[in-house]
């Protein structure tokens, strides 16, 4: 018995076989795209979890004796390695991704002209889009929210993961690599001016950065570039006791300034001989007024008017000392600076619970200020919230809002008479014929 098919059978039941080989085809391909997308997005998350663990965070994980957190621990001690794990295998999948998705473009669009822009669209716009929101951005936000538990959990799968070939090797080479440009990098040096760092601090201010952390950083830039006599007190406003003094009469000398060390002198100013450490007198609070309390004074530290400051910084901390005498180009004492005074220019003003609330300047208006003719002109520059570089490229020898006027006029001027000077108008309050007193600053209104 013969059996024949007809042509007209077979060939709807072999187009159906196809159809269906097709569509389970594509239906794994699918699959496969969604796996390696899903991987990606542990990878990002991966990298935005571990590296955005806090202080309390790690704290929590030696607290905790489980082996996840002993292995998220364990990772961290190398992030170079770590780092380059996630970024290989990050990588590796998204290359996989770019490559199954032309692949399955290819069967919807084939050869045929006129899909060019459809298949562009899709291709780069499309793919593009799915990578960036599904494989990182919604990772990266919700592992730095979560990044503890994303952490332990990914913890196992990624010292897995560095340890299988071929991504040990390239792990291993993109590591050692970057030691290696470091290493260049460190040799050949990066040279920023101070300039360049103010702009890059005035760039980079966010509104979540306090003015008050934003002052710490400005003056951490400008520390280096500050003088002693900048910051220094003047002669004038200096307390010292001369050496012929009676042992009561210093006693009520210190009690009335309220210091803790002071600069002993003999003759006049210009010749201090030692500062007194009003400690070393605590055990001797009973002598009499003839008591020798000069044996107590210990030697000063006296140091140039145009020292740096991080230098004198250093040389404090080297002969572990708070107080040092300002000399002039004549070995003369101009003024005294002390270790406060210098860690001021970058905290702000320190105060105690003997400082006095002295007000060193009155602000009448928006624009208007008041000062005394001692005031340092690095105070100026602060109450009124300018760089004062024009004023340093001017100022001379002067420190003082009254010695720049005087500077800057040639003379002592008298009351009412006035400079202007970088769009400020400094007019003088009061005066004698030694020096400015008072001074007016009013600034030029926009």
């Amino acid at each position: 018995m013969n059996l024949s098919i007809e042509p007209s059978i077979i060939m709807p039941l072999t187009e159906a076989l196809h159809q269906s080989s097709d569509l389970s085809f594509s239906v794994l391909n699918f699959v496969v795209l969604g796996i390696l997308i899903l991987l990606s997005a542990f990878a990002s998350g991966s990298e935005a979890a571990f590296f955005s663990l806090g202080p309390n965070e790690k704290e929590k994980l030696k607290e905790d004796e489980s082996k996840s957190s002993q292995l998220v621990l364990k990772l961290l001690e190398n992030p170079k390695e770590l780092l380059a794990t996630l970024l290989i295998t990050n990588n590796f999948v998204n290359v996989g991704i770019v490559i199954l998705s032309s692949a399955m473009l290819n069967d919807y669009f084939g050869p045929a002209k006129g899909n060019e822009t459809l298949r562009f669209l899709v291709e780069i716009v499309g793919i593009t889009f799915m990578l960036l929101l599904l494989g990182e951005v919604i990772p990266k936000i919700y592992s730095t929210k979560n990044s503890l538990s994303i952490a332990r959990t990914m913890a196992f799968p990624i010292n897995t993961i560095k340890r299988i070939p071929p991504l040990s090797w390239l792990k291993t080479f993109l590591v050692n690599g970057t030691n290696l440009i470091q290493k260049k990098a460190k040799r050949k040096g990066i040279k920023i001016t101070s300039d360049e760092l103010e702009q890059a601090l005035a760039l980079t201010k966010e509104d979540s950065t306090s003015d008050e952390e934003h002052k710490i950083l400005e003056g951490i830039v400008k520390f280096g570039n500050t003088d002693a006599r900048q910051i220094m007190k003047s002669r004038l406003e200096m307390t010292a006791i001369p050496s012929e003094m009676n042992f009561h009469k210093v006693l009520g000398v210190i009690l009335d300034a309220g210091y803790s060390r002071m600069p002993v002198y003999e003759n006049d100013l210009d010749n201090v001989i030692g500062i007194l450490y009003i400690k070393d007198l605590l055990s001797h609070l009973s002598e009499d007024e003839n008591f020798d309390w000069l044996k107590l004074i210990r030697k000063p530290l006296f140091t140039p008017e145009n020292k740096k400051i991080d230098d004198l910084l250093k040389e404090f901390q080297e002969k572990k000392m708070h107080m040092a005498i300002i000399v002039d180009e004549y070995g003369g004492a101009c003024g005294l600076i002390t270790l406060e005074d210098i860690l001021e220019e970058i905290v702000g003003d320190i105060t105690d619970e003997f400082d006095d609330d002295e007000i060193i300047y009155t602000k009448i208006d928006d624009s208007t200020y008041l000062f005394e003719g001692k005031t340092a002109l690095v105070d100026l520059y602060k109450v009124l919230e300018i760089d004062g570089k024009e004023f340093e490229q001017s100022k001379g020898d002067s420190e003082t809002i009254g010695g720049f006027i005087v500077e800057h006029a040639g003379r002592i001027l008298k009351n009412n008479e006035y400079i202007i000077f970088d769009e400020i108008k400094f007019i003088v309050e009061s005066s004698d014929k030694r020096r400015v007193k008072m001074v007016k600053a009013v600034l030029k209104e926009n």
